[in-house]
């Protein structure tokens, strides 16, 4: 089956509604999401037991050909296994959308695949395991592709298959603007619920012309470098020292910290699903549940803070710059694995969400015309002094005032480090207007350090998986690159 090809000029966006669903509507957004899960759990058990029996009839010496049919592993073949075993192993399954059932099967499939290709070495990335079996406490989600997937025209209510008409909080205007101009279509329709119990549809939508608004000029300085911390979550510099920007990071999960702890310590008190003297499972008290509602409603509220503010900076950076360079943080390995002395540490950087400003302003530079430049993860944006270019190797994370030994220059460490991924994106820009036989002018001698041959030892032939593959030779990379205003 052929790839769906985005046709050219458009883009795909996702408009994300709360809903308030009545309680039959609750109840049916339960009911498909448990079948979902039902349908991925039924289908893992007769993958794993005819995997297991295959093996063991290896055991017995039974050559290949004599061994049990194996089970395919694509969504089409689950799909049709699925049908011939739903009226047996489901006889209730006709009250639910087909789609509910395709999305369970489709998350097998695609875990299925994961776990083949990493252990054969066709996944980058972190090892796959193989997949597993889904709780009811799993996150509850249902893909519709086919059937009425409409904006309703009072702006607030989407229609779905077999949900009908579901009310909104937020308006729905800028999608329904777009559809009735013909410069938007809707593709499909994911309904989730969140760690707070509240469902959530997100349309995804085929969009024309997605460009920067009028309204959001371009900023007297084209090029800006980007560093985020975890005091500061964004600070924007510009290659000739000034400081544009500082974003002081929101904390709302540290800010949480004295509610969550009372909400935990009522939690344990109750009645709750595991019995530690009998060591088993019991059914948990209503007042374990209500705890457990209260705490994932403080929880989300942590992520929609954390959210909105990283949203809201990432737009500002993407609209009004032409050239925004960032770092590439290993943000998974900068958190220690059960480390009791960087807890602290631990739960700031989980709390700050580093990743997500990469994440964001990668489609977001696409939608507005700008250009993203990604710095290698070697590169020495702390290190080095913007003054001088002198490097200092042993900085440590207290030191924040960056103090050069060479010409004595002191400088905030996040400002100093911003100044030079911009100087570092305007040689890229600068390599880009080159002509073809010079090559990249960010890429000549960039990151090398005192001693070169560490930059090529942190990725050496030992890791198992393929690293990034900017080479030493190379700091920065453009990996978003949209239609210049």
């Amino acid at each position: 089956m052929a790839r769906f090809e985005i046709p050219a000029g458009w883009v795909v966006q996702a408009y994300r509604f709360a809903l308030d669903p009545t309680p039959a509507q609750q109840r049916a957004l339960r009911s498909h999401g448990g079948a979902a899960r039902f349908a991925h759990n039924h289908m893992l058990a007769l993958v794993k037991a005819v995997m297991d029996q295959r093996n063991a009839e290896r055991s017995y010496g039974i050559t290949d050909d004599q061994l049990t049919p194996p089970l395919g592993w694509s969504l089409p073949a689950l799909r049709r296994t699925w049908n011939s075993r739903k009226t047996r192993v489901a006889p209730w399954w006709g009250e639910n959308s087909k789609e509910a059932y395709n999305t369970g099967l489709d998350a097998l499939a695609r875990g299925l695949d994961n776990w083949s290709k990493s252990r054969t070495g066709e996944r980058a990335g972190k090892p796959v395991g193989f997949p597993k079996f889904k709780t009811s406490r799993s996150r509850r989600s249902v893909r519709f592709t086919t059937g009425v997937i409409r904006v309703e025209p009072d702006r607030h209510h989407v229609t779905l298959p077999r949900l009908g008409a579901i009310r909104t909080y937020e308006s729905t205007r800028k999608l329904a603007r777009r559809i009735s101009a013909g410069t938007g279509r809707v593709l499909s329709a994911t309904v989730s619920q969140d760690s707070a119990g509240r469902w959530h549809c997100s349309l995804q939508t085929l969009v024309d012309a997605k460009a920067r608004p009028d309204h959001a000029h371009r900023s007297l300085f084209p090029v800006v470098g980007i560093d985020v911390g975890v005091k500061d979550l964004l600070v924007v510099g510009t290659a000739d020292g000034t400081e544009l920007e500082r974003v002081s990071a929101p904390k709302p999960l540290t800010r949480a910290q004295a509610r969550l702890r009372a909400l935990q310590r009522t939690a344990a008190r109750r009645h709750g699903p595991y019995d530690p003297v009998t060591r088993s499972k019991r059914q948990p008290s209503k007042r374990w549940r209500a705890t457990q509602a209260r705490i994932g409603k403080t929880h989300a509220r942590a992520a929609n803070v954390r959210r909105d503010v990283l949203h809201k900076a990432t737009t500002r950076l993407a609209q009004q710059h032409r050239v925004v360079v960032v770092e590439t943080l290993n943000a998974s390995g900068m958190r220690s694995a059960g480390g009791v002395y960087k807890r602290g540490l631990n739960r700031a950087l989980a709390d700050a969400a580093l990743a997500q400003v990469r994440t964001m302003l990668a489609y977001k530079a696409r939608w507005y015309g700008s250009t993203l430049v990604e710095a290698d993860r070697f590169f020495p944006s702390s290190k080095t002094c913007s003054a001088c270019g002198g490097r200092k190797p042993n900085l440590t994370l207290a030191e924040r005032i960056y103090r050069c030994d060479r010409c004595g220059a002191a400088i905030d460490r996040d400002h100093n480090a911003a100044i030079n991924l911009a100087r570092l994106g305007e040689t890229q820009l600068l390599g880009e207007q080159s002509s073809a036989d010079s090559g990249s002018v960010a890429g000549r001698g960039a990151i090398h350090e005192t001693e070169p041959a560490r930059a090529g030892e942190a990725g050496g032939c030992e890791a198992p998986t393929p690293h990034n593959p900017v080479g030493v030779g190379q700091a920065g990379t453009v990996v978003s690159q949209g239609t210049a205003a």
